[in-house]
């Protein structure tokens, strides 16, 4: 018995809507299209690739089998390592770049609870030599005691220079087809002129971090969030819903200035420095530290009128500020250290008594957390320079 023709339209459609719930989830239909990009990346373990050094000394990387390989990758070594059993190899634009890890043999690094009871022991005057405060700015990068460190002209000038190519290339970007190869062509040199400033910013933490770590057994970060002073500003209506001016434009360079300057990833590179190192690298609240006075601790928004000048209204005590910033981070860290109720909340910050460590949701209990007990400790001595690891 055949169908009529309203079943059969009906089928129809009914095969139609299923094909299509089929395609939307990828079951079926043609491949989805993936972006062009010259990103890509491969994890090797041990059984497919090896290290050769050729007969023109230069040491190369194999990938692959012996009857199924790839060849050789020329790779410039920084330093000596051993033989790891995995590797990533990472392409983009155009270049490859080979990163591992491998165990060294050395022993694993102390806590930060530990520093800060190893620390808690030594004498103030012994503080006040090793311990250097690190205040981080706009106008000065870093300021580290009374040294300050800044990128040098050339690299500003890479920096300004690349800054121009990009608002130029990005015009240039929008006005071209999209899959065209001309359009492909100035994507490739877009991503250049981002990974110069990328690798200046980089080559700046390296170096600040570096600077730090030599010259201090005890840095101090003030805990700055920069994910929420680089927040785009909020717009502002009046009561008709008139949109009012909100200084967007000066919050949006002020962010980039902070985001170029690279705050974060010094903090970060001088962390791991300092363990690799022994040394200790805590971290203190930031509110105030650039209305206080570094001299007789009075703390008022008029002592800093301007960007580099500290007058305090008190006692007349005058400096530059990011200086008096750096002193007052160190003075607060010190005071922590030495005070029998501090402990550690987000991984190395440096917070006093049990009420301020109920403000973060990630604070642990004082068992947890390193924090000393003053009762167990009525009998304790003051322990010796040479018992510290630092």
């Amino acid at each position: 018995m055949s169908e009529c023709p309203s079943q059969i339209i009906r089928n129809t459609a009914v095969n139609w809507y299923n094909t299509y719930r089929k395609f939307l989830k990828g079951v079926c239909g043609r491949p989805k299209r993936h972006p062009k990009t010259d990103r890509a990346s491969i994890y090797l373990t041990r059984e497919l690739f090896r290290f050769d050094r050729c007969a023109d000394g230069v040491t190369r990387l194999f990938i692959g089998t012996k009857t199924n390989n790839i060849g050789y990758l020329s790779i410039k070594n920084h330093a000596a390592y051993n033989l790891p059993d995995s590797l990533y190899i990472r392409k983009e634009r155009g270049q490859y770049f080979v990163s591992f890890s491998y165990e060294d043999g050395k022993p694993e690094a102390a806590s930060y609870a530990d520093d800060l009871a190893m620390l808690a022991g030594a004498e103030r005057a012994w503080l006040e030599e090793n311990t250097v405060g690190v205040d981080r700015g706009v106008a000065v990068p870093v300021q580290a005691g009374d040294l300050a460190l800044d990128y040098l002209s050339s690299q500003k000038n890479h920096t300004a220079r690349a800054g121009r190519y990009i608002k130029r290339l990005q015009r240039r970007l929008a006005r071209q087809q999209k899959g065209s190869n001309r359009r492909n062509r100035t994507r490739q040199r877009l991503s250049g002129y981002h990974a110069r400033r990328a690798n200046i910013r980089t080559d700046f933490a390296h170096q600040t971090s570096r600077t730090l770590v030599n010259g201090a057994r005890v840095i101090v970060f003030e805990a700055l969030k920069s994910q929420r002073m680089t927040r785009r500003a909020k717009p502002v209506q009046d009561e008709s819903g008139r949109y009012l001016p909100n200084q967007r434009k000066a919050k949006s360079g002020l962010n980039a200035a902070i985001l170029n300057i690279g705050w974060h990833r010094i903090e970060l590179f001088t962390k791991y420095k300092a363990k690799a190192e022994g040394k200790a690298c805590f971290r203190v609240p930031a509110p105030y530290t650039s209305q206080e006075c570094a001299a007789c601790g009075y703390t008022h928004p008029d002592n800093r009128r301007t960007q580099d000048a500290f007058v305090c209204v008190s006692c007349g005590h005058s400096d530059n500020a990011d200086r008096n910033a750096a002193h007052i981070i160190k003075k607060r860290a010190i005071e922590l250290i030495l005070h029998p109720g501090t402990g550690l909340i987000n991984d190395n910050e440096l917070v006093t008594g049990r009420g301020d460590q109920r403000k973060t949701s990630k604070a642990k209990s004082p068992a947890r957390n390193g924090q000393r007990n003053v009762k167990k400790e009525k009998g304790s001595t003051t322990l010796p320079l040479e018992a510290l690891s630092l």
